[in-house]
């Protein structure tokens, strides 16, 4: 069983609830107990001086593919794209990434203590994901919620991926109809059990079925402007519950976005525009959607950019104009939100998950970093090695 862990008489972040100067912070049984001056050492606790140190929530990447592309890894041993059909709900990224994948090391020593790992944008209908830790041996023990989400894709990936096999999609048309398609069957799944719940099962539907009764959300890869806007066509003649993943153009349609409060997990920016989706992205267009009031959280979209520069767009994005406040909810409580776990994880609260990050520095400041990373109130990296 975890101990107590006292992270004392550091400037605590807490996201939420402002800056606290000389503050401690207590993790009890993996949970945040007490926020704090002053705290008393329970007996047994470990303590983690923090004095002169600034101590943040671990932060969240919300779109990533870690384990999935390994680091190092030939090609040929990617495991995130089934190619061979265009509609796979059925997949889930759980059963093909890898732990022991080095960037989850790279994640812990960014800060990094919780992830969203997504099948690719190769297929309509990808399969579903799943939100982990960065720390653990297997599978099971990393997970923090699945499935998280379906993987769905619009624009350029699906629609040219599939070209070799002779049949659909090769038009963006047909992406939306086979989504469309895929979706009505799951509603003609969803009324066959009604009437007989005994029916076999359908691994493929059952998933689309999970979306249709929105238990969970459809995560669709959009970058251009018209393609979102079809994202957002037909997840809402569903009804569904959707998030935008990239959003690249999503400035060129902020006002809408925005109207409808629409979770975007942007990005990556800096990043080679090595197709046409990508020719107007930028730093700024975050700037755009968050002041029209979409929902913004920054990703990293691994192995597109190294895990660990998830800050390094962070500070970029200050220097357009947002204050250090409103950026660090977008590595933080916006993606805690965009998960449906703002109650565990984002922010340093009572009844919190102990996540916890102690900086030598200034977060924004690229050549400041992570001395501990904490998860779950274990203490999982440590700049000194000990």
């Amino acid at each position: 069983m975890i101990g107590d862990l006292l992270v004392r008489g550091g400037t605590v972040w807490t996201v939420t609830d402002g800056v606290k100067d000389n503050c401690d912070v207590l993790v009890s049984k993996g949970r945040i107990a007490r926020v704090s001056p002053d705290i008393d050492v329970p007996e047994g606790a470990d303590v983690l001086e923090a004095r002169g140190r600034i101590v943040t929530p671990g932060l969240i990447d919300c779109h990533c593919h870690l384990g999935l592309w390994e680091e190092g890894y030939p090609p040929e041993e990617a495991g995130g794209n089934e190619k061979t059909d265009s509609l796979t709900p059925h997949l889930r990224a759980l059963d093909g990434f890898d732990p022991e994948d080095t960037s989850f090391l790279d994640a812990r020593r960014a800060g990094i203590t919780t992830v969203q790992i997504l099948p690719g944008s190769a297929n309509v209908v990808g399969g579903v994901g799943s939100v982990l830790k960065t720390w653990g041996s297997y599978a099971d023990e990393m997970v923090r919620l699945h499935p998280s989400g379906m993987k769905a894709a619009f624009g350029e990936n699906p629609k040219n991926l599939h070209k070799d096999r002779g049949g659909m999609p090769t038009t963006r048309m047909a992406v939306a109809a086979m989504l469309r398609s895929a979706l009505v069957d799951g509603l003609n799944y969803g009324r066959k059990l009604e009437k007989d719940p005994d029916s076999p099962r359908d691994l493929r539907l059952e998933g689309l079925l999970s979306v249709l009764r929105r238990e969970i959300p459809l995560r669709i890869h959009a970058h251009r402007a018209d393609d979102i806007m079809s994202a957002v066509r037909v997840a809402e003649e569903f009804n569904l519950d959707y998030s935008i993943e990239h959003c690249t153009e999503g400035h060129k349609v902020a006002s809408v976005l925005g109207k409808k409060r629409v979770m975007a997990a942007f990005g990556p920016f800096m990043i080679f525009k090595s197709k046409l989706e990508l020719k107007d992205c930028a730093a700024s267009n975050v700037v755009s959607l968050h002041r029209a009031g979409a929902h913004v959280s920054l990703i990293t979209d691994y192995p597109m950019i190294p895990v660990s520069c998830l800050m390094v767009q962070a500070a970029q994005i200050v220097r357009e104009g947002l204050s250090r406040e409103e950026v660090f909810r977008f590595v933080t409580m916006n993606p805690a939100e965009h998960l449906g776990l703002a109650d565990e994880l984002g922010s340093i609260e009572e009844g919190k998950i102990g996540d916890l990050v102690i900086w030598d520095g200034d977060p924004f400041d690229g050549t400041r970093s992570p001395d501990v990373t904490v998860i779950d109130g274990e203490v999982v990296f440590r700049k000194d090695g000990r």
